[in-house]
């Protein structure tokens, strides 16, 4: 059942949503949306992802963190712009999954472990839903079982796979998002463009989920990057200035 600040919330996304695509900004933080005309989906409705296509080309380096059971997404930018895709995710039926999806593909490289902000073994809680594939680090769903995972910094991995700068980071990691952002801009990382799934706007911890999303978005908008697509549900396209 619906607590009543949950109700309240959601009447007020719906009496916000239209005037902000009015004002081209984004309906959960307000960020205005630099538009650009080179947006383009790549992958299914579920598992798919707008980014400045334009940008990318055969050298470019992805990495895409969080698998689960669809990889449209990274084939995508295989299949369409040519480049070598990283994909990240230590879930077991996503192993399996990627594993078998990609066997052959010379231009995808898997690792089985998540992200997080120093090198470590964590609890990663199950989903409610045993028919869902995502755990979470930061137990979204707020379950009980988990599984131990091993876990990196991204700059870590970087050094690890001789990469100083990446054209593409995708973040689709269950709540472990606000971390790695916070690791990125520490590090002062290179990133281009960066995609990424608040999960709080799916499963909120608290009714302050909202604070912490436009807390996160505001420390990338203030180390330069600017808000290039919204969703309108949590999902993000950045991209970095030059």
């Amino acid at each position: 059942m619906m607590s009543p600040w949950q109700f309240y919330s959601k009447l007020a996304q719906k009496l916000i949503t239209p005037f902000a695509k009015l004002l081209k900004r984004d309906n959960i933080t307000l960020t205005k949306i630099a538009t650009r005309d080179d947006l383009a989906e790549i992958g299914t409705s579920y598992g798919g992802w707008v980014i400045p296509k334009s940008l990318f080309n055969a050298s470019s380096v992805c990495y895409c963190a969080g698998c689960g059971e669809d990889i449209s997404f990274d084939l995508g930018l295989i299949e369409q712009i040519g480049c070598k895709v990283y994909g990240f995710d230590p879930t077991p039926r996503a192993i399996q999954y990627v594993k078998e999806t990609t066997e052959g593909n010379s231009k995808y490289r898997f690792f089985d472990i998540g992200l997080w902000d120093k090198a470590d073994v964590l609890k990663f809680y199950v989903p409610k839903n045993p028919e869902h594939v995502s755990h979470s680090l930061l137990n979204i769903q707020k379950t009980e079982s988990f599984i131990e995972v091993k876990v990196k910094r991204l700059s870590d991995i970087m050094q690890e796979n001789g990469h100083h700068k990446l054209d593409l980071l995708k973040l689709d990691i269950e709540g472990a998002e606000y971390k790695v952002i916070d690791s990125i801009l520490e590090d002062k990382l290179e990133v281009n463009v960066l995609c990424v799934e608040y999960d709080e706007c799916f499963n909120p911890l608290d009714r302050d989920y909202k604070q912490r999303v436009k807390r996160s978005v505001s420390k990338l908008l203030n180390a330069g990057y600017k808000l290039v697509y919204a969703q309108g549900n949590g999902n993000y396209t950045f991209l970095r200035d030059a």
